[in-house]
């Protein structure tokens, strides 16, 4: 997402390598490249100009003291300007304190707005909350028709009514809601290809209708500085709440992120990358800007492994491993749990100082696929005791997986080479993450 900003900021902060101390010279030549970064990033021009004097105004004159080099100091204060910028801290959502909370949803059409009702609907699902969609993008019946698909792989109910102006489904929903004990209410309203009169003035009407406790923009922030001016377009027509970033794993430069909220003036809540419902996370300026400046995001990667991880499980796993009973069978499950997490490029990536290391590298989300079609070749017995598995057996699982026989060698000795290394690591320090994973089936 933000590989060429952090890649032109860190050469702009070398310039303080081997520097004893910050000088008008070196800030001046430093904060150049930094603000031809911020642009080309396509961050808005006021913000920039804003972010380069505060970062002068930090920098110039500031003692560096004990073993803290200049260079430490100046990405301290990049670092902290960033986290500023984009709101200091992460804000949730805002639950009304007599239910049901009303959560409405505007956009442009094509920016994921439907998308986002569904992956929102799940993620508040896990929280424990009981949310209801509602279809009240009426004008497009394709919309209405992928709300009712979403609602059904994430199990939520879905209000919906045929032939009814959106006010009235609204309205409507909201009397259901209430009937039925449905706590969170997530209305999609009608995207549009363009910001419009007509479009503007439906919104408003149901945001008058609801008065929700939320009211959400998604944009997609491919679209870069346009989305930043479009989300400032729908906050003067329905004073917003709070701003949703989607297709973030597309090529985009990251301005928007920058930007949007000292443009708009509301905080973005939100991040989106990817279809997979589970591809949705609350923004938290500190780790983007980690992110931004390559010190990576332990803490978000952390929390992906915990969404899939079970206690229980974890501690089934351990007994196996220690008994040296770990199969191919438990293999599958870890490699599913891993899947469910992510892009494996993305959760590298928030590994400190990882970003630069992936940038050439062709890190395919389909790199398991070998492997486990490998695996399902076998039978219940060889997965249970690798051992049994002599040449003729390793040809027919070469075949029945559309493999070759040297692929099922590699992942046999791996896996034996694995086995040995995580029966070292449950009787030193535990640790329960896979290492390694991405050399299996190479």
């Amino acid at each position: 997402m933000f590989e060429n900003l952090q890649e032109k900021l860190e050469s702009a902060l070398k310039r303080f390598r081997g520097q004893h101390k910050i000088t008008d010279e070196n800030v001046g030549e430093a904060l150049k490249e930094i603000r031809n970064a911020l642009l080309e990033a396509d961050v808005n021009l006021q913000v920039v100009n804003k972010f380069v004097e505060n970062v002068k105004a930090k920098a110039i004159g500031k003692e560096v003291k004990g073993n803290v080099l200049p260079e430490q100091l100046i990405v301290k204060i990049v670092n902290d300007e960033l986290v500023e910028l984009m709101g200091s801290k992460m804000q949730d959502i805002t639950f009304a304190s007599k239910p049901p909370t009303v959560i409405m949803v505007a956009g442009l059409q094509g920016s994921g707005k439907t998308t986002f009702c569904g992956k929102l609907a799940k993620n508040l699902r896990k929280r424990g909350r009981h949310p209801i969609l509602v279809a009240a993008d009426v004008h497009r019946p394709a919309a209405i028709l992928q709300l009712e698909q979403l609602a059904e792989q994430v199990k939520i109910p879905l209000y919906k009514e045929e032939g009814k102006d959106a006010r009235s489904v609204a309205k409507n929903a909201l009397e259901y809601a209430k009937k039925f004990g449905r706590d969170v209410v997530i209305v999609d309203t009608a995207g549009r290809t363009t910001i419009d009169e007509v479009m503007m003035e439906e919104v408003s009407d149901i945001a008058k209708i609801l008065e929700p406790t939320e009211t959400f923009f998604v944009v997609d922030a491919m679209i870069g500085q346009d989305a930043v001016t479009t989300a400032k377009a729908f906050n003067e027509a329905l004073s917003l709440t709070g701003i949703v970033l989607t297709k973030l794993d597309g090529d985009t430069r990251g301005g928007a992120a920058i930007s949007v909220l000292d443009v708009v003036g509301k905080p973005i809540k939100f991040i989106s990358s990817g279809e997979k419902l589970d591809s949705l996370e609350p923004f938290h300026p500190d780790r983007i800007a980690s992110r931004i400046l390559g010190m990576g995001d332990i803490l978000s990667l952390v929390e992906k492994a915990e969404l899939q991880f079970d206690e229980k499980e974890a501690q089934k796993i351990e007994e196996k491993i220690k008994k040296n009973k770990f199969t191919f069978d438990d293999f599958l499950d870890q490699i599913s749990m891993i899947k469910k997490m992510g892009s494996l490029k993305d959760l590298l990536g928030m590994l400190p100082g990882m970003d630069k290391q992936l940038k050439n590298i062709n890190l395919d989300d389909n790199a398991f696929n070998k492997v486990e079609a490998i695996i399902h070749s076998m039978t219940k017995s060889e997965r249970e005791n690798p051992r049994v598995i002599n040449g003729s057996r390793r040809l027919r699982i070469a075949n029945g997986s559309g493999t070759k026989v040297q692929d099922v060698n590699n992942l046999l000795k791996q896996f034996e080479q694995m086995q040995k290394m995580m029966k070292g690591m449950v009787h030193g320090k535990k640790n329960r993450f896979l290492s390694n994973l991405t050399g299996f089936g190479r």
